[in-house]
């Protein structure tokens, strides 16, 4: 059977996820609007204590949990300097040089946010050009966060409300354009609003499932344990992920790739053929691949923890990871081909 993902309202709620900023740690606000929207379509949720949420989407016997993350890569404040500016920290696999001339937004605990911009020491070519050019962004020695505010002090900083502590999100930057999806945090919110596809066909009847299905956003699988905690009854884990394209990697932008193993084991053999042959039964452009030396998904510390699950991942090739990402529409709508023929009935 061919499904077919609704392309206008995919774009509508990727965007609305990408505006919320969320941060590894700092998932309050988008779990509270994934479970709004979930909760309206008619499906049971259980929120996890630590942050997660659990989605029971229908179906009967053979369990099966599919994931995708909601937490981002990002900043937090490490020290306030005397001059006014913001040393950061990263929080999971952010590199400086990823974040230099981005504009940021500095969530305080009072819930206001305060807008800045990254910069190096020495940013201007026409009086530090010899400097500009050799150094290398980096959060311990020259890049650091500039206010969009009059401050010129610690004291000036710190009475806006600003404290060591406070996360910092990187402007998504959307951008849908020939097709091609630009944006940071396309890791992992494209993923999360394939999701939300999935359960809008399951409501409307276009998706009728052959088992008992799980969807599972989690908001810690930047820093590795997303994964860790799942309902007891699961027998089957997918993860649902950016595919990296790089040198020696089949991945392209316009396909779903099938993970065989990341940086930590091989994913389950009989799982990955299975989700093959659902791609090749969908009609899904696809690609078998494998992401090391430093990859993993939300799946592996399922298995760490000591579940008794098999495991796979797919995803759409995406472009630039951890930074300024870019996917194409027709990733990410063969993506959904693979996962509703996979549940499919």
């Amino acid at each position: 059977m061919s499904y077919e993902l609704n392309e206008k309202r995919y774009l509508e709620e990727l965007e609305k996820e990408l505006s919320i900023d969320s941060v590894t740690g700092q998932y309050h606000e988008l779990q509270d609007y994934l479970k709004e929207e979930v909760e309206k379509m008619g499906f049971t949720t259980t929120e996890l204590h630590k942050g997660g949420l659990i989605i029971e989407a229908g179906g009967e016997g053979n369990p099966l949990l599919i994931t995708a993350h909601g937490d981002t890569i990002g900043m937090m404040v490490r020290h306030i300097n005397e001059d006014g500016t913001i040393k950061v920290c990263k929080v999971g696999g952010l590199y400086a040089y990823h974040t230099e001339r981005e504009n940021v937004r500095i969530h305080t605990r009072s819930g206001k946010v305060i807008t800045g911009c990254v910069q190096r020491k020495n940013a201007s070519v026409h009086v530090t050009e010899d400097e500009l050019d050799k150094e290398v962004a980096n959060f311990d020695v020259n890049s650091f966060v500039v206010l969009d505010e009059d401050v010129k002090s610690a004291a000036d900083v710190r009475k806006l409300g600003i404290e060591v502590g406070d996360y910092v999100a990187i402007e998504p930057r959307f951008v849908y354009a020939n097709g091609y999806i630009k944006s940071h945090y396309i890791d992992d919110k494209a993923l999360v609003a394939v999701l939300m596809e999935l359960l809008h066909d399951i409501k409307d009847g276009k998706v009728k499932l052959s088992r008992k299905v799980y969807l599972y956003i989690s908001f810690y699988e930047e820093i590795g344990h997303g994964g860790s905690l799942i309902p007891s009854d699961v027998k089957d884990f997918l993860a649902v992920d950016i595919a990296c394209i790089g040198p020696e990697q089949t991945t392209d932008e316009r396909k779903v790739s099938v993970f065989w193993k990341d940086s930590r084991f091989p994913y389950n053999m009989d799982m990955s053929m299975e989700l093959e042959e659902a791609a090749k039964k969908a009609g899904a452009d696809y690609v078998p691949d494998i992401f090391t030396p430093h990859y993993g998904t939300d799946a592996d510390p399922a298995l760490v923890a000591g579940f008794d699950v098999r495991h796979a991942a797919i995803g759409p090739g995406t472009r630039a990871s951890h930074g300024y990402e870019r996917t194409h529409i027709d990733g990410i709508k063969n993506t959904y081909k693979v996962i509703a023929e996979y549940v499919g009935a």
